[in-house]
């Protein structure tokens, strides 16, 4: 697990975003982010311009368009919840769509816009961050920006061992399935829960472990550069 690897996110490519320094990708995704998030929700044709920036990058970067928009889904839920603060949100009501029978709340209307242009421009701004820079460049940028030493090792640890457990979970599930159990099927929810709880206790010792044995070897709360 030293070694360093590609991870899925990531697009193997030799554009000049690819090539850029990685600290400096970092904080230009993190003033990008704020100016966003400071930006008023009514300001709508800045957010145009925000979208174009960024399809200009992942223009100029050579990643597909559809590469970035398939791991955008995981924005969905948080895009659900946008939906629903129109009809839960006060003040003044206005037909849905022209249809009188359904209303909704107007300033919850721009508060949902907000919300949701707001977070798809920070998820494709950050996808695309992703897909031009390895994980090991992005821990080595957040090192250089001086990023505590021990959260920089935590989230390198998650990233290497994340294929580690995902591997465990797929295991675990073709056991599940090979007894007749269906992980989909509500009547089976006890055991899916009892086996997300087995893969959480292993995991969890599988970290003493390796805490344990990097002790062993010399560890004092600093990685050595030849394995970071």
């Amino acid at each position: 697990m030293g070694a360093g690897h590609g991870h899925r996110l990531h697009f193997h490519g030799h554009s000049f975003v690819h090539r850029a320094p990685a600290h400096l990708k970092i904080l230009v995704l993190l003033a990008f982010v704020l100016t966003v998030v400071a930006t008023p929700r009514t300001w709508y044709p800045v957010f145009g311009v925000y979208l174009a920036l960024l399809l200009a990058v992942i223009a100029l970067a050579g990643v597909p368009l559809g590469y970035v928009l398939r791991r955008a889904v995981i924005e969905v839920p948080f895009l659900v919840f946008a939906a629903l603060i129109p009809f839960v949100a006060e003040g003044p009501r206005v037909p849905l769509l022209g249809w009188e029978a359904v209303t909704v709340s107007q300033p919850g209307l721009v508060a949902a816009w907000g919300l949701a242009v707001k977070g798809t421009l920070g998820v494709i701004a950050s996808l695309t961050l992703a897909a031009t820079t390895e994980t090991d460049a992005v821990l080595l940028g957040l090192q250089r920006l001086r990023m505590p030493h021990l959260i920089v090792q935590i989230m390198g640890f998650m990233i290497r061992y994340l294929d580690v457990v995902t591997a465990d979970l797929r295991r675990m599930m073709t056991a599940m399935r090979s007894r007749g159990v269906d992980p989909r099927s509500p009547r089976h929810w006890p055991a899916l829960a009892k086996t997300l709880g087995a893969l959480f206790v292993r995991s969890y010792e599988r970290g003493e472990r390796v805490h344990l044995a990097m002790l062993s070897r010399g560890y004092d709360g600093r990685l050595p550069e030849g394995i970071r």
